[in-house]
């Protein structure tokens, strides 16, 4: 049950996500994404010296072939909030909420076409309704869902990234972003601006925003099925789904209303056939030799 809960704090954490970057319109896109790096360290590099690990971190940097993974892992999350801020921003959360919506599927393609992963034909067919959603979308609005295929591609990157590095969420996000932590450190110093006190204070509420959804997540992932784990993360594109539709009251045109029900069936599909895999495994798992 504690698991439960703690993965759905997350999604429900990440979810209502943009009501916060809303509050930060007055800042540019990027001074906030500086901003989260440097809170985020803070707040990451508190509970790891906290478990004792600081040594842990700087062993996990000190090889230069898992610094380049981590340093490329740590750009592809960086580009990844620096999107998410810029669609809060530009008022395209519901954009956004469809990458994420996207993303599963983005991550089935990517680890077919770069791990050899096998898809079944549920899979697949999953995915071409996830085409065939952004291709309506692209002809009805005149120009493709650059946001939402962002959000989605820089997301699978970053799976795809993290499969290679051998370290536990928090410790490697926490080498992710001491590798950013220069770029950030430096644009404040050249670009940064006097922030009001107010500001400056939700400017530092990303640090524990941004570590304490991925420390629940992280516990969860740990003791739930993976079916389960999966079906639970949908709650985070629903939830900004909904905060843009009913809070932000951004447009939602009839492409929108044909192109997310086709998502919705592909991503039922996916978490159809996950399922069906998954009881599988364990069926075959409780088979004695």
């Amino acid at each position: 049950m504690r698991a439960v809960l703690a993965i759905v704090t997350a999604c429900v954490i990440w979810g209502l996500s943009p009501l916060y970057y809303a509050l930060l319109d007055s800042v540019v896109p990027i001074e906030v994404l500086a901003h989260r790096t440097l809170w985020s360290f803070l707040f990451f590099v508190a509970v790891i010296a906290l478990q004792r690990r600081l040594r842990d971190l700087a062993a996990a940097v000190a090889t230069p072939s898992r610094a380049g993974l981590i340093l490329a892992a740590g750009l592809a999350i960086g580009f990844n909030w620096f999107g998410f801020i810029f669609a809060i921003h530009s008022g395209r959360a519901l954009e956004a909420s469809l990458g994420y919506y996207v993303f599963p599927l983005f991550a089935v393609l990517l680890g077919r076409l770069v791990f050899g992963e096998a898809l079944t034909r549920v899979q697949w067919a999953a995915v071409g309704l996830a085409g065939l959603a952004v291709t309506v979308l692209t002809a009805g609005l005149g120009v493709p869902p650059f946001v939402a295929l962002g959000l989605a591609a820089s997301f699978a990157i970053y799976g795809a990234l993290k499969k290679r590095i051998a370290l536990g969420p928090i410790l490697s996000v926490t080498a992710e972003v001491l590798l950013l932590l220069p770029l950030a450190l430096g644009f404040l110093a050249v670009f940064g601006h006097a922030q009001p006190l107010p500001t400056l204070l939700l400017l530092m509420l990303s640090g524990p925003l941004t570590a304490t959804p991925l420390m629940l997540f992280s516990y969860a992932a740990r003791r739930l099925r993976f079916a389960t784990v999966g079906l639970v993360q949908y709650l985070n594109p629903t939830l900004q789904f909904l905060v843009a539709v009913l809070v932000f009251t951004e447009p939602f045109t009839p492409w929108h209303a044909i192109a997310f029900p086709i998502i919705w069936i592909a991503l039922a599909l996916y978490s159809a056939s996950a399922i069906a895999r998954d009881r599988a495994t364990r069926r075959a798992a409780a088979v004695p030799l």
